[in-house]
């Protein structure tokens, strides 16, 4: 990742979204795939998956790590499973639990988040929050989309918050802002690093 010579925080985030917006375009499907399974079973095998009582998770997008696996088995072993969703009065996120993938329904976004029957749990009862971005950095830095929506939301959780990405979005440090939640940990289809 090129350092740019001069400008603004803003704008070397912009130019390394960019850069990682171009790696994610150019992974092949078939590439995908099979990274998001080796992603899933690794993940399946972290303590901190198996402890996990109650997780907040997200539905990948087309770009991201295919994880509905493993949301799929953690809803069938009964854990607790919440998903954001946006509330555009408060142009904030609200965390809503699933009890069943059906649940889910398309948000302003283009996002999978929670119908208007899900209940609202509170931000201190989770134990694990997978967390997506566009790049993170080794040490726990997460670069999201730019509206700032998911570092408030992260703001305000209690739980152990790891970044779930492919490994061409893992750079050796990120520009941050006041605002930026670092995380705890990485993960991705070959690496677990706990920061």
């Amino acid at each position: 990742m090129k350092e740019p010579m001069n400008g603004t925080v803003l704008e070397h985030k912009a130019l390394i979204r960019k850069e990682l917006r171009q790696a994610l375009d150019a992974f092949g499907t078939q590439e995908r795939a099979a990274a998001s399974e080796q992603l899933c079973r690794r993940l399946a095998q972290l303590p901190v998956w198996l402890a996990a009582r109650s997780i907040l998770a997200f539905v990948p997008m087309a770009t991201e790590p295919d994880i509905r696996p493993v949301l799929l088995e953690a809803l069938g072993a009964g854990r607790e499973l919440a998903f954001p969703r946006f509330e555009a009065t408060a142009g904030v996120y609200e965390l809503c639990r699933v009890g069943l993938w059906d649940e889910l329904v398309p948000g302003r976004f283009g996002v999978m988040e929670p119908d208007a029957g899900c209940p609202i749990i509170l931000r201190n009862q989770l134990d694990l929050i997978l967390v997506p971005g566009i790049g993170f950095s080794i040490n726990g830095d997460r670069l999201g989309r730019g509206k700032g929506y998911y570092d408030r939301l992260l703001s305000g959780v209690s739980g152990f918050r790891c970044g779930v990405a492919f490994d061409c979005q893992i750079v050796t440090s990120l520009p941050v802002e006041p605002h930026d939640v670092r995380l705890n940990c990485i993960l991705t289809p070959t690496r677990w690093q706990q920061i």
